[in-house]
């Protein structure tokens, strides 16, 4: 090869050998293989860009973490390898070559496996967005930067004998040493001595100057936090019930083979159980096993059941929650198979268990119908689809459970593409506890006369708590507004006005706090801008007044209502106002759990999962919250959180007698709330199924929705009018897949967020395929795709 021109990339390379040096000047790199790299940023390359391997290199593999030149002025850019030994396109003189390796001795040094990478490969195809994107998410930042990594210089028996023998106390070190287990070793040299009965590290200094004993470098990652928190949980094993044993067995049938499980169980019928019972056979086979679950607020309680189960396979714990070093730490017990069993939230998916010694054997999603594992940004993955797809590829069984699935699961199920179990009956003594529906608008009327107070609770359920907090029991309330007043508004209803966010199409909703005066203030929960709550209207310079209920206020109207709730601790509540760390929800779970908490207020955080047998009433604040959401999946979100709480009543013996549960509404004969009342999940699913297939809506065909986002409300406009004829173009070739519909350009529901307007565009085809070809049609032309102006959301969970 003679002399050959990057051209636009500024350089030139002589030869086979390239590479640019510091400040870019030319250094001779030998090169005789070829990767593909996709780089850790928003280029939308599918292969990846393709750079020489340095002979240094020759042992490169998919999935390592390398730095690379790119672009005119050859910065330095990370990014993962995801194919090598290919066949350059273009002259080889004109490619650059890889700068280095990312510490790739590093403890959970962000490597992955050639399973992750193809995974990765099919979520960028899927979820339309550029594959180093999808790499970067998949591996948390404190495993890339390393936080608390150290590295210790350890001693091992080097295996051979001293020359001469030694004397004394080096002789007596040395016989004790000999003595010593394989599995001891490397460890420190002072903890070596200790070991040994020696009062300091000299003998063992000595006998590593006569070679008998040699140093080695070990890196590990130091935290500070301590011990992780986790509920303290029994040892015991329970018996299975009948059903129990059948999900069992289906299952530990299938492992070692991929396909879904709908483990389909009413609230407190044991599904827990049935995956640890899974989980001991998948260990059993020397595997490993991933147990994601929705919320942050389930994972102390579930961790600390799995880990007093699991103790000697190690339990890992992966969640937001986690201080860097804390979760680095954890990756890394996952990376080097020291942790078996990983439990944790939506990235939990991509544990680094194929790059450990373990091959992965279960993938269980527990609560599967949660919206939290739909992610809202960049890649907008859902993690229950994204663990099928890995298990697919991994050859493992992924069992989805939950007692209000999700539709799609459910005809999944119901069509024969998951195999579905089902548990009927509640164990441990407890049982379904009767729901009773208020009207509350009458409730309200009657409240309201003689009195100007607007009260968030009824007559009902008002005497309902006391009677239970007399009683010594527990009560759970469940408002999915946080804050204080959901509206600030004029007093004169002819005039209107309403407090909205400056940079949101959205009311500003009343916080209290002490710092910010008596009212305190204000806040938009799209942009979190905040101001202090106005006195007069800005219109009519009327009283400004606050209307409606967040669970604060609520929490106010519960401490002057109830004596008993005036013990410090009685009263928590549970939002994400007050839930912000890890810790936060492992005390006051535990105090709830203890009996200490006997109210436990919150928003949807604590209507699933939470396992506390004394609970004995339920009570729904406001049944409609989801209802009034502009959005075809609001019906079974309703269903799915008001049967969701409602069983969080009556899981104990004692509890269940008396157990009640009171929904308030203004909608009481709307039929997914009396469907939940009924426990009756599989008459709704079925109707809304028929529903959404009338209506041509998911899962009866599938959607997709892009977002156009801009500061100019006519840019948003052009730009969505844009890609709309790109995808009715796509639409109209893709006609002979299969049906397609594209809706749009039109205003989305929210029509602006943080000073951007948004203007939306749904598309709708017959199977997954058509979507998936339109998409892909568009995206090639460079027309669709995921950056900072445009949103591409694929099955998306929410339309606001």
């Amino acid at each position: 090869m003679g002399l050959g021109a990057c051209g636009s990339l500024g350089c030139v390379y002589l030869g086979g050998m390239s590479a640019l040096g510091l400040f870019g000047e030319e250094r001779a790199v030998r090169v005789d293989r070829y990767a593909r790299i996709a780089i850790e940023r928003g280029l939308d390359r599918a292969a990846g860009l393709t750079y020489g391997i340095p002979v240094e290199m020759g042992n490169l593999r998919v999935g390592e973490r390398v730095r690379v030149p790119l672009g005119r002025g050859n910065g330095l850019a990370d990014g993962y390898v995801v194919e090598v030994g290919i066949d350059p396109e273009i002259d080889p003189g004109k490619i650059k070559a890889i700068r280095s390796r990312l510490s790739p001795e590093a403890v959970g040094a962000g490597g992955m496996s050639e399973v992750l990478v193809g995974l990765a490969a099919w979520m960028s195809g899927y979820y339309c967005c550029p594959m180093g994107m999808v790499l970067a998410t998949m591996v948390p930042a404190a495993v890339k930067k390393q936080t608390g990594r150290v590295v210790r210089t350890l001693v091992e028996r080097s295996g051979g004998e001293p020359i001469t023998a030694p004397k004394g106390m080096t002789g007596a070190a040395w016989e004790a040493i000999k003595a010593l287990g394989d599995d001891t070793f490397p460890l420190g040299a002072k903890d070596l001595a200790a070991l040994i009965g020696q009062k300091n590290a000299g003998p063992v200094n000595r006998l590593l100057k006569m070679g008998v004993l040699r140093e080695v470098r070990r890196a590990s990652v130091r935290t500070a936090s301590g011990e992780l928190p986790r509920h303290r949980e029994s040892t015991d094993v329970p018996d299975l019930t009948d059903a129990q044993t059948n999900a069992v067995d289906a299952i530990n049938t299938g492992l070692g083979t991929p396909g879904g499980y709908l483990l389909f169980g009413i609230t407190g019928s044991g599904k827990t159980e049935v995956y640890l019972r899974v989980i001991e056979r998948v260990l059993e086979r020397g595997e490993s096993a991933i147990v994601l679950v929705p919320e942050i607020s389930l994972t102390p309680q579930t961790s600390g059941r799995f880990l007093a189960r699991f103790r000697g396979a190690g339990v890992a714990v992966l969640h937001s929650g986690l201080t860097a070093s804390q979760r680095h730490a954890e990756w890394a017990r996952v990376s080097s198979g020291d942790a078996q069993v990983v439990i944790g939230a939506r990235s939990a998916v991509f544990a680094p268990i194929s790059t450990s010694a373990h091959k992965l054997g279960v993938i269980i999603v527990d609560e599967e119908h949660d919206g939290s594992y739909k992610q809202d940004q960049l890649p907008r993955y859902h993690a229950r689809d994204v663990a099928l797809k890995r298990g697919h590829m991994e050859g493992c069984p992924v069992v989805l459970g939950s007692a209000t699935p999700s539709l799609e699961s459910w005809q999944n199920a119901r069509r024969g593409r998951f195999t579905l179990l089902e548990l009927p009956d509640r164990v441990g003594g407890g049982r379904l506890p009767k729901v009773e529906i208020i009207d509350i608008a009458r409730e309200w009327d009657d409240l309201r006369r003689g009195s100007s107070r607007e009260r968030s609770m009824g007559n009902r359920l008002r005497h309902a708590l006391g009677q239970t907090l007399e009683r010594g029991g527990q009560a759970i309330l469940l408002l999915n507004k946080r804050g204080y007043s959901t509206v600030v508004c004029c007093t004169d209803s002819a005039c209107g006005w309403k407090l909205e966010c400056d940079q949101c199409s959205v009311l500003m909703v009343q916080h209290k706090s002490t710092r910010a005066g008596a009212d305190g203030f204000v806040r938009c929960h799209h942009c979190l801008a905040q101001q202090l709550v106005p006195r007069v209207c800005p219109l009519c310079e009327n009283k400004a007044v606050r209307r409606g209920f967040g669970t604060q206020r609520v929490e106010d109207e519960l401490r002057d209502g109830f004596p008993a709730l005036a013990e410090e601790g009685a009263l928590v509540r549970v939002d994400s106002d007050t839930m912000q760390r890890a810790a936060d929800y492992f005390r006051v779970l535990d105090a709830f759990r203890e009996g200490r908490a006997r109210v436990m207020l919150g928003t949807q955080m604590i209507a699933k999962g939470l396992d506390f047998p004394g609970v004995e009433l339920i009570g729904v604040i406001n049944a409609d919250t989801a209802l009034s959401m502009p959005d075809f999946r609001a019906s079974e979100r309703t269903y799915q959180l008001v049967s969701q709480v409602a069983g969080r009543a009556g899981r104990g013996a004692a509890s269940g007698s008396v157990a009640r549960v009171i929904v308030q509404t203004m909608q009481p004969d709307e039929r997914a709330i009396r469907c939940a009342a009924r426990h009756d999940y599989v008459s709704f699913a079925d109707r809304e199924l028929a529903t959404r297939e009338a209506a041509l809506l998911p899962p009866a065909w599938r959607m997709a929705r892009v977002v156009c986002r801009d500061a100019d409300a006519h840019k948003a406009a052009a730009r969505a009018q844009e890609v709309c004829d790109a995808l009715q173009g796509a639409a109209h070739s893709a006609m002979g897949r299969g049906g397609a519909r594209i809706f749009g350009p039109m205003e989305c529901p929210i029509a602006r967020i943080a000073g951007r307007f948004r203007v939306g565009i749904e598309v709708y085809g017959e199977s997954a395929a058509v979507v998936q070809g339109i998409l892909a049609s568009a995206r090639s032309m460079g027309v669709v795709k995921s950056d900072a102006r445009t949103a591409v959301d694929v099955d998306p969970v929410a339309l606001l």
